[in-house]
């Protein structure tokens, strides 16, 4: 099996501000496997939080070179790399290339009937003005994500609710505040349209959830990075977003989903900005899931020529198996 990689620095539509970061590109991996005549591809973004930068994802890449010059499958990419960007990109080329091998699409593959998916559309943090104007803006769709953190957080939140009276809000906080700040502002979510509260509290410091009355759901992202942060931290959440650059892959991404659902969880599918190569394999992680943040290629300058088509409320189309499976 031969490989090839590339970096690709692409610019976002306008700068994001989430907690304590401030996006104005993203720098996308994508590798591409061969085998014969057929040819894989899987995109990765890496998780900026933990150092899984473009030196780090190249890094392990070609540690496992010549792995991958023998024939890597899927379980030994396992044991070879852990959960990050590096591996997620060479899992979803793997699962892209298998399909390509076999004439079959990756719901043939999985045996998995594919639905359409609803995705949010993502407001960053800045003043709220300029978020209500933003929720305006995406007046045709029925979810917004919305970004917030310590700052005056219900103010802008009502600013957003006058502004889309009809729209269902996630909050998303990405470990912005502490427990005296969730206890204050958690009563007052849900009458201004919150339908979901998205990591409020730091990684490791999130026990209060395990006893913590609420009556809107709590989902972990940063508090479940992968398989192994599940069985840690599932008693504490109602619902987890799984990421397939945190969990290293469609692979264990479709194992965290098979076995939080088992357990009664509610289940939401997140990006971290990558083109429509990197949603594509996410898409078959929304089939499980009550919650769809794929709006990643909506925030690029620029995406791929056969993009997963998002329209203006929202609704994704399936992916075509020339872009992935």
């Amino acid at each position: 099996m031969n490989f090839d990689y590339r970096f690709t620095k692409r610019a976002l539509q306008k700068p994001l501000h989430i907690n304590k970061h401030r996006f104005e590109y993203v720098e996308t991996l994508e590798v591409s496997l061969f085998a014969n005549t057929f040819r894989g591809r899987g995109e990765a973004c890496g998780v900026f939080y933990l150092g899984d930068d473009k030196q780090h994802m190249e890094a392990q890449l070609l540690s496992i070179e010549k792995h991958i010059a023998k024939g890597l499958n899927r379980s030994h990419l396992q044991t070879l790399l852990p959960p990050g960007g590096a591996r997620n990109a060479l899992d979803c080329a793997l699962w892209d290339l298998e399909c390509k091998s076999h004439g079959e699409s990756i719901w043939q593959r999985l045996q998995l009937p594919p639905k359409q998916l609803n995705t949010v559309y993502t407001i960053g943090i800045s003043d709220a003005n300029t978020m209500a104007s933003h929720a305006r803006q995406a007046s045709r769709f029925p979810q917004l994500k919305v970004k917030l953190d310590q700052d005056e957080p219900i103010e802008k939140l009502r600013a957003i609710h006058q502004a889309r009276p009809d729209a269902e809000l996630i909050l998303d906080i990405n470990q912005g505040w502490d427990e005296t700040q969730l206890m204050e502002y958690l009563p007052q979510l849900a009458p201004l349209g919150v339908v979901l509260l998205e990591q409020p509290l730091a990684r490791e410091r999130d026990t209060l959830l395990e006893t913590l009355n609420r009556d809107i759901p709590i989902a972990a992202d940063e508090s479940c990075l992968n398989l192994s942060d599940y069985q840690q931290v599932k008693n504490r959440y109602d619902v987890i977003n799984i990421k397939l650059d945190k969990c290293g892959g469609l692979s264990e991404g479709l194992e965290i989903a098979r076995q939080a659902k088992k357990e009664g969880k509610q289940l939401m599918v997140g990006n971290m900005i990558g083109s429509s190569l990197a949603m594509a394999p996410a898409y078959v992680i929304g089939q499980f899931c009550q919650f769809i943040d794929l709006d990643g290629p909506l925030l690029l300058r620029e995406d791929y020529q056969d993009p997963v088509d998002i329209s203006q409320d929202g609704q994704c189309a399936f992916p075509k198996p020339s872009l992935w499976g």
